[in-house]
């Protein structure tokens, strides 16, 4: 861009981890899985598969617990189990929703990027409200791939250049900048680099519109 925004052109938000806490479903749901196959699964094995397609996720389960659910079997498992804990509460990342509300105020077209499939993501679409939604059903290659990104961009009608995506792991870090745009990472499960493009904060509590454009602004000089 030649010149500093006020607001981005688009903010892209991840779900699991970022907008709601769901990490602790999806492991507890692996957990369960495993006990059920008298497999060993470790926080470990829990950690590695955050941010990730949910199927490459589903291969690697596979391939730890044996067993004869295919892939789209354990996806199915842990899917109905998360989507219906989201439909009984959604418990937000501490600031996320605020600064949600804030961008929406303000007029600034918002997007969920997540490798939850579409169901898994109603409730919080239903409650939040999108100009636009990619979930990983909907895409051929999820992130770390930019295509998810990319996708939801060209939904807004918008450059990635312009948008803000704010992401809390390294998988979906990646995919954000891949495709171009500036990441505001917020770790939660798992750690995230420093990478240009790309701020690492502690956490949304407290943080509004303002404070994500002087994090912008430093990261572009």
């Amino acid at each position: 861009m030649n010149a500093p925004w006020k607001h981005p052109k688009a903010v892209l938000w991840d779900m699991d981890g970022t907008l709601v806490d769901t990490e602790p479903l999806w492991i507890e749901g692996e957990n369960t899985l495993a006990a059920e196959h008298d497999a060993v699964w470790t926080e470990e094995d829990s950690l590695h598969l955050v941010g990730s397609d949910l199927l490459q996720a589903a291969a690697y389960i596979k391939e730890r617990i044996g067993g004869d659910m295919t892939p789209e079997d354990i996806v199915a498992y842990l899917g109905d189990r998360v989507a219906a804990s989201l439909r009984e509460r959604q418990d937000w990342r501490p600031g996320a929703r605020e600064l949600f509300e804030e961008y929406r105020a303000a007029g600034v077209p918002q997007a969920l990027v997540t490798m939850s499939y579409g169901y898994i993501a109603e409730p919080v679409v239903e409650v939040l409200g999108f100009d636009a939604v990619v979930t990983g059903d909907s895409v051929t290659h999820g992130k770390p791939h930019p295509e998810p990104y990319l996708t939801a961009a060209e939904k807004l009608g918008v450059d990635p250049a312009d948008c803000v995506a704010l992401e809390d792991s390294r998988t979906g870090a990646a995919s954000a900048n891949a495709a171009g745009c500036f990441v505001i990472a917020v770790p939660h499960a798992v750690s995230v680099h420093e990478a240009p493009r790309r701020a690492v904060i502690r956490g949304l509590d407290g943080v509004d519109a303002a404070a994500i454009q002087r994090l912008v602004d430093a990261g572009q000089a």
